[in-house]
């Protein structure tokens, strides 16, 4: 006989890309503690990457996929950005609980165990109950996602994987594996590991360049093994001996073909802004400096080319940027929106 529940909502947080047997064992013992669980799934509304692969649609299906169907009845899902701002990703957190929840749900846990710095978070709820729970064995997604893209044979594949995830997931990973995106995000993974090998994981200084113009804004579709095909601020890696203007600069004008003159750009130069969470880019720890040049009134928008390591540059209406949110590379979204009005 399964005890009483002792809360009207526990709140479970995650990426859960995938989910494995460490998050469904926090999935049960939410089941345990509450009437009903309220499941946030991170990282929603972005490109496909390595690190991020499935969408929260798929996440929630892959959830929903080892439950019962009394369990589904208590179960809920509800996406999240990442905003980068811890701020306003917890009121986000509780907007989006307050959206699922009755007026007379008030008494709410939190589930979840400190892994790493990453579990942080945990502590920015006061107003819940925080539950805290073991870890179960040894498993981490970084750790599934390492065997599901890499090179192995799908037989040896799926032995690895079978200790590590419930067998509904494994199934839905083994179909999702005959979908395009597969082959995709299991280059750019083998690519960010060699990366990764050959320079480390950081920290890194990059410089990005947002320029407008004509209430557009200049972008580069990137030709690269990581985001390939996706949108992106123009910008990369600073050189030894620049400053962080003249590095901006120059990758503006290497991945665009923009030619304007330099002293012409750093007399356009409106805000500069730090970009620095630990999870913006799966290649490492990168630190970028966000440049924003605002061309002004034009007679014509100039013209620009894909150069270097971007295959297209295109100017795009502001307007338009909230309908890319999903073809923008890591967090080149939340870049454009601190300067833009987005």
């Amino acid at each position: 006989m399964n005890p009483q529940p002792s809360f009207d909502i526990a709140v479970l947080i995650g990426r859960f890309q995938p989910f494995h047997m460490g998050h469904q064992a926090l999935l049960n013992q939410a089941l345990q503690a509450a009437s009903r669980v309220i499941v946030v799934l991170g990282s929603a509304f972005q490109a496909r990457s390595a690190k991020n692969p499935f969408t929260w649609q798929e996440r929630a299906a892959m959830i929903a996929s080892t439950l019962d169907e009394a369990d589904k009845a208590n179960v809920s899902f509800t996406p999240l950005r990442d905003y980068y701002d811890d701020q306003r990703w917890c009121a986000a957190v509780k907007d989006a609980v307050n959206q699922h929840r009755n007026a007379s749900e008030n008494n709410i846990a939190l589930a979840g165990f400190h892994k790493d710095a990453s579990s942080e978070y945990l502590a920015r709820f006061p107003e819940w109950t925080f539950i805290e729970l073991p870890q179960f064995g040894k498993i981490d997604a970084v750790s599934v996602r390492r065997i599901y893209f890499g090179n192995d044979s799908e037989a040896a594949r799926r032995a690895l994987l079978s200790g590590l995830l419930p067998p509904a997931v494994a199934n839905y990973l083994h179909g999702w594996q005959q979908l395009p995106y597969f082959a995709d995000m299991q280059h750019e993974h083998q690519a960010v590991e060699a990366g990764k090998i050959r320079w480390g994981n950081g920290p890194f200084i990059t410089v990005d360049a947002v320029v407008t113009a004509n209430n557009h804004v200049l972008l580069v579709r990137r030709g690269g093994e990581l985001g390939h095909g996706l949108w992106a601020v123009p910008g990369g890696f600073l050189e030894t001996r620049e400053r962080l203007l003249q590095g901006a600069i120059r990758e503006l004008k290497e991945e665009t073909g923009l030619a304007t003159l330099n002293t012409r750009m750093e007399e356009c130069l409106q805000a500069v802004a730090v970009f620095d969470h630990p999870d913006r880019s799966q290649r490492g720890r990168t630190i970028t400096h966000a440049h924003w040049f605002d061309l002004g009134e034009c007679t014509h928008l100039p013209q620009v080319s894909g150069n270097d390591d971007a295959d297209d540059a295109q100017w795009i209406a502001i307007a338009d940027l909230n309908n890319m949110e999903e073809s923008l590379f890591e967090d080149h979204f939340v870049i454009l929106k601190h300067f833009l009005a987005v």
